[in-house]
């Protein structure tokens, strides 16, 4: 059976090391008019000559202007998640909320979900999209994109995970699993690009996970399709980088989400005793490395896949 969210299932055997409201269309980013200084009248003042052969002062070179960004402050920016409407998308939803960005979700089914983030989150747009789907991509976006105006940044989180043999998963489960987490990213990531090359800036975020580094046993065409994201990261980051959008990619360990509910404490005390931090992470621990990586302040960070484990994977 898959679970429709991204948040991966931990196979305790194997884990660790061994053991529409429609809002106004924002602008483009315009260059602001510097009016210049008014010019003050001055009255000369006769100066003494100085002594033949004095050298002039020396002049202290002026310090160089620190280059200006040309991007929208935070409170008008605006951010797309996909599978939004609960787990680690949810978290981001609300941090990014937070941190005054404008919001839109994708979700698959869960309406009951995404209505009541919608509820807690007054503003936010929350937009049913299959994200295996070409044509429902398609449509979605546009919806999202012309509610907001733009999308600044994109935040690539839907998926879905399933535990199961490897001689077991049928052609049709393996081709479900590519579809959902790694061509998802292709779609949204293709959409998203032209306004952000048109505008010189835009930040992608791709969620994979730590199968993606290293692999998880009985999780094969999961491992395989989050592998896949941070091939797609790496690769997307160089071919758009001179465009002005950077291109990153966090691989989060053992989250307690709703997806660990089957889990009994006894397995999550033993998650946590082999994780070196000793506890399990949390999707607002996701959510904050999200909204730091999509800011300013990570203008030089690219093409990186960042772990949020508490060590698990070094």
């Amino acid at each position: 059976m898959y679970n429709d969210e991204f948040e991966l299932t931990f196979d305790l055997a194997d884990a660790g090391p061994k053991k529409e409201q429609r809002r106004p269309t924002l602008p483009e980013p315009e260059e602001a008019a510097v009016a210049a200084p008014p010019v003050q009248e001055t009255r000369e003042t006769p100066v003494s000559a100085a002594p033949e052969n004095t050298p002039a002062p020396e002049r202290e070179p002026e310090p160089a202007a620190e280059p200006q960004s040309t991007a929208p402050a935070a409170k008008d920016r605006t951010v797309l998640i996909s599978g939004g409407d609960r787990g680690i998308g949810a978290a981001a939803a609300r941090a990014f909320y937070a941190a005054g960005y404008r919001v839109a979700v994708f979700y698959h089914t869960n309406a009951e979900a995404a209505a009541a983030l919608q509820k807690e989150l007054p503003g936010v747009l929350a937009i049913q999209c299959d994200v295996a789907s070409r044509a429902s991509c398609e449509l979605a976006f546009r919806a999202a994109e012309q509610a907001l105006g733009r999308v600044d940044v994109l935040v690539s989180n839907a998926g879905i995970a399933q535990q199961k043999l490897f001689t077991d998963i049928t052609p049709e489960e393996w081709q479900r699993m590519l579809d959902v987490n790694l061509s998802g990213a292709f779609h949204l990531c293709q959409l998203a690009l032209p306004g952000m090359i048109r505008r010189k800036q835009g930040r992608i975020l791709t969620v994979s996970s730590m199968w993606g580094q290293t692999g998880g046993s009985c999780e094969v065409h999961y491992s395989a399709a989050k592998a896949g994201l941070i091939g797609l990261t790496k690769a997307l980051a160089k071919e758009e980088g001179p465009s002005g959008i950077t291109v990153n990619c966090v691989a989060p360990g053992v989250i307690e989400t709703d997806m660990m509910a089957a889990f009994t404490a006894e397995d999550k005390a033993a998650l946590a005793e082999e994780t070196p931090v000793g506890r399990l992470g949390t999707p607002e621990e996701v959510a904050k490395l999200l909204v730091f990586l999509a800011g300013e302040d990570a203008g030089y960070i690219t093409g990186q896949v960042f772990g949020v484990n508490g060590g698990l994977v070094i």
